[in-house]
């Protein structure tokens, strides 16, 4: 697809067609990075996306234990105050 760049104020844009935000899953916010001739426009990705449902999985699967009993140490005894 070809397009125009167009003044914005004192900067240029393209405007996207909805279909292709659309076929792209681009929504509010992107990730713009520029390389030599290049503009890449990414969808932001979201680092936590299906944490709660993960951790409702595990809970199920009583995977949520500790690996191995607690271990104290010399802080634990003499240096920790309430």
């Amino acid at each position: 697809m070809r397009a125009r760049l167009v003044q914005i104020g004192n900067s240029r844009g393209v405007r996207l067609p909805k279909p292709l935000l659309e076929e792209a899953g681009l929504t509010d916010e992107v990730e713009i990075r520029a390389r030599k001739g290049v503009i890449v426009i990414e969808r932001v990705g979201r680092p936590r996306t299906g944490w709660a449902e993960a951790a409702r999985q595990l809970r199920k699967r009583n995977g949520d234990r500790l690996v191995g009993a607690p271990v104290r140490t010399r802080f634990d005894d003499k240096e920790w105050r309430w």
